[in-house]
């Protein structure tokens, strides 16, 4: 496909959106932002037309893996997480991305997998999975230490939300093909990180070996430096679990349980 052929494309998808958005739901957030509903979610006219796009023209792969989340639910973790699980065997002291030449020798990087980040639910990605499955890794977590407006919360309008339909999308869908969705809750990796490393690695197809385990490599090393010298310890943030309860009041946080309770009965999930 040449440029103007693309360039085409592009500007026939804007259209199309700016015909569909008059159709849709719309309603303001808590900055005063518009937001569209589309496919029970909530979206800004610039992510819409990205997840349009997406929906329109995105190939995957078998080997594909999705990292998702609703925002601020461990994502970057879970993220550096995948990568460093797929790219541990390649771990060295003379891996090309520590050598400080200016021409290092990348000849040895793989193509695949590929490793996407979205927010989306899954109901959003389903129809681009349904001919070509891939793996996906959703992590969630007691919303209310990611809740950004406690108002726009409770009315189920903000960016990406509600918030239960998006979980329970993802759970839905793990229960369905638990071979390719796996469902992940951002306490449990706190509590457990190995065991929940572990389950992780081997849902991605690169369990630990004996030797890995007995050696230690599961493990989270915060002690020790770098070979640059750079201390563990700087690479890891607090990420408190129940530190909502230094923003909001008694009061709010029976309100969020109560919602949540009615919202997710019938599913096996709690915080």
């Amino acid at each position: 496909m040449d440029v103007n052929e693309i360039s085409k494309n592009l500007e026939r998808d804007e259209q199309e959106t700016i015909s569909l958005i008059p159709s849709l739901p719309s309603d303001i957030d808590f900055n005063g932002t518009k937001l569209f509903k589309y496919q029970s979610c909530w979206y800004d006219s610039k992510t819409l037309q990205g997840i349009l796009n997406f929906q329109r023209g995105f190939k995957p792969q078998e080997t594909d893996i999705i990292v998702a989340s609703f925002p601020k639910s461990g994502t970057t973790w879970l993220k550096a997480l995948t990568v460093a699980l797929l790219e541990r065997s390649k771990h060295s002291s003379n891996h090309p991305l520590l050598s400080e030449t200016s021409k290092p020798d990348l000849t040895s990087f793989s193509s695949t997998p590929r490793l996407f980040s979205t927010h989306v639910p899954f109901d959003t990605l389903q129809g681009a999975l349904k001919t070509t499955p891939c793996k996906v890794v959703y992590v969630w977590r007691n919303v209310k230490d990611a809740l950004s407006m406690f108002e726009s919360f409770c009315r189920g309008v903000s960016y990406y939300g509600p918030f239960w339909e998006h979980v329970l999308s993802y759970w839905r869908g793990s229960l369905e093909d638990s071979k390719n969705v796996l469902f992940l809750r951002y306490e449990e990796l706190k509590i457990e990180p190995s065991a929940q490393v572990k389950k992780l690695a081997e849902f991605l197809g690169v369990p630990f070996s004996v030797e890995e385990e007995e050696s230690g490599c599961v493990e989270v090393n915060k002690i020790g430096k770098t070979a640059r010298g750079v201390e563990h310890k700087n690479f890891f943030r607090k990420g408190e679990v129940g530190d909502s309860k230094n923003y909001l009041t008694p009061e709010m946080e029976r309100k969020i349980d109560m919602i949540i309770e009615e919202r997710f009965r019938g599913a096996d999930l709690k915080f």
